[in-house]
């Protein structure tokens, strides 16, 4: 059988500040985040890579519902770029969506509909 991934979005409210970047990111403002998420496998005796039901509730319970709603900045020791939080979540999430059959494949975050940075994991 050939490998299947399967996405799931999440969307949550933040706000942030670049420190190091000149420009007008450089003052605090707000995004609604989307967040992809792209498990790789082969599917079970069911069909299914991963249920979206418990895929949904690891990505809720570890990443977006420590972020939603809050200033990016007050909680890490990094830059809040797009690019550090996809390091950041995939260190979260690699761990919890790994099993003998399934991971982690790709992460997008898009700060906008325009603008979108990715990390493929796997």
């Amino acid at each position: 059988m050939k490998d299947i991934i399967i996405t799931k979005r999440f969307t949550f409210d933040a706000a942030h500040y670049l420190t190091a970047y000149r420009g007008k990111c450089e003052a605090l403002h707000g995004h609604t985040f989307t967040l992809e998420v792209s498990v790789i496998g082969t599917p079970d005796d069911e069909g299914m890579v991963i249920d979206f039901t418990l895929l949904k509730s690891i990505v809720r319970e570890t990443v977006i519902d420590r972020l939603d709603h809050t200033c990016l900045n007050d909680l890490f020791d990094f830059s809040p770029t797009s690019e550090n939080l996809l390091y950041h979540m995939a260190e979260i999430l690699s761990p919890l969506l790994k099993t003998n059959r399934y991971h982690l494949h790709t992460l997008s975050l898009w700060e906008t509909p325009q603008n979108k940075a990715s990390l493929h994991v796997s």
